[in-house]
């Protein structure tokens, strides 16, 4: 049994709560939070118990990321539930949404069990599993949403495919509206972007490569918002890319219909410049767009178009990425540096910093209805502390995860994780 513990004289910030405010947080001997807010002071914590002062910090509930690509089963050798585990507590990530395009894919319950038996022994964090929309993922026969979500998936995703058939994407709607189940869509039309690996424009005529139109997502997105007026299920748009896409959003949001959008954290920091002359770390999909674009996401984010921001944490090996552009692997690892660099949008004025941990915290738990990303009395003390102001530079042999594919590497942020703790335990300490 553990003791009580007390965090006193912190910042803590719980958009679930409306809370922005200086005082304490006390975990019971369960791990769960027992009080919270300015009424927690020094001065009525009892002599013996374990106290830490955390001298004005900031404490906010563990991040929840929703699109997170672990690896196992069969690309163990990219990142493992081990490894995952350390990047993420290192990251002030407690909770994540695993992705089902591994090999073989989850999407049948003999792999849901591997999964979540492994991610109960290997991993050292919450482990919302997802699976596939359709039969190994190749957009054609629909998988047992029923019999999967019951087994605990939690959400049901092509990962970084999209169902391109409408006759299919109408009834996997109408089957999940039935079923009360969520399922998250990656909007790219096969046909506009098949062999292409950039962002159509400027960029890549210079590079000579062929580009990604942002109409290939916009396609998709008001496709699947008209089928959503028919069928209206739990839909979530995985991420967006391009200011047209926000437009879409926007008219349809405002026409009452009810569904969420995420954005990787590439997007809103990155555009189309950075990749420079061919880096392929900055090879992702979607693609980095123009500057305008990325501020049109920011935007998008401040108007409550956008409701989460995703690492889109996607870990490649040397030989996947040191290949020419067009042939180099999609993706690059976030689960890190997804906290320090959000807190770049707040540092540069782009977003208040309430926003910011809004979109990483209660609106994905809200989205994927789990009890996470949020300090409420009774709920588990998955906690995350940082200093708002420490400087550091993104070093990748220092990162945790097994492969170094960082678009971000050697950038240097703001903010940096303290602290991170599961269910009251400690799990990463910086000093």
């Amino acid at each position: 049994m553990t003791k009580e513990k007390y965090f006193l004289n912190a910042r803590i910030i719980d958009p679930s709560q409306n809370l922005d405010e200086v005082g304490g947080l006390i975990v019971d001997s369960k791990g769960k939070i027992k009080a919270i807010g300015k009424s927690v002071k020094k001065e009525n914590v009892p002599a013996k118990a374990e106290k830490k002062d955390l001298k004005g910090k900031i404490l906010i509930p563990g991040i929840v990321d929703m699109k997170v690509f672990i690896g196992e089963p069969g690309f163990e050798y990219k990142e493992n539930f081990r490894s995952l585990s350390s990047a993420a507590l290192s990251g002030g990530v407690t909770s994540v949404v695993s992705m089902p395009n591994t090999s073989p894919a989850i999407d049948n319950v003999s792999m849901v069990d591997f999964i979540l038996r492994r991610g109960r022994d290997k991993a050292g964090i919450n482990i919302f599993p997802s699976a596939t929309l359709t039969r190994n993922m190749d957009g054609k026969l629909m998988t047992e949403f029923g019999l999967l979500s019951k087994k605990g998936i939690i959400g049901f995703t092509d990962a970084t495919k999209t169902v391109q058939n409408p006759e299919i994407m109408s009834r996997i709607m109408n089957y999940a509206s039935d079923l009360n189940v969520l399922v998250m869509q990656h909007p790219e039309d096969y046909e506009l972007s098949k062999g292409r690996c950039i962002s159509e424009g400027e960029v890549s005529t210079r590079l000579g490569l062929q580009g990604i139109p942002y109409i290939a997502e916009k396609i998709i997105i008001e496709r699947d918002l008209s089928l959503l007026e028919e069928y209206p299920c739990r839909y979530h748009i995985s991420q967006l890319s391009s200011a047209k896409s926000i437009d879409v959003i926007k008219k349809y949001k405002n026409n009452g219909l009810k569904f969420s959008v995420g954005v990787s954290i590439n997007n809103l920091s990155l555009n189309e410049n950075d990749i420079g002359d061919f880096k392929t770390f900055m090879k992702i999909s979607p693609p980095l767009r123009k500057e305008e674009d990325r501020k049109a996401l920011i935007q998008g984010i401040k108007d409550g178009l956008i409701d989460v921001i995703v690492s889109d944490h996607k870990p490649e090996d040397e030989e996947s990425k040191r290949l020419p552009f067009a042939q180099a692997a999609e993706g690059s690892i976030g689960i890190e540096t997804l906290l320090s660099l959000s807190l770049e949008l707040y540092h540069n004025g782009s977003l208040p910093l309430k926003k910011i941990i809004e979109t990483i915290t209660c609106n994905p738990a809200k989205i994927l209805k789990i009890n996470k990303g949020t300090l409420k009395k009774g709920s588990d003390a998955d906690l995350c502390i940082f200093d708002l102001e420490q400087p550091w530079k993104v070093d990748v042999s220092k990162l945790k995860s097994k492969s170094k594919n960082a678009a971000i590497e050697n950038r240097k942020l703001q903010g940096k994780v303290l602290m991170t703790y599961l269910k009251g335990e400690s799990v990463f300490n910086l000093q």
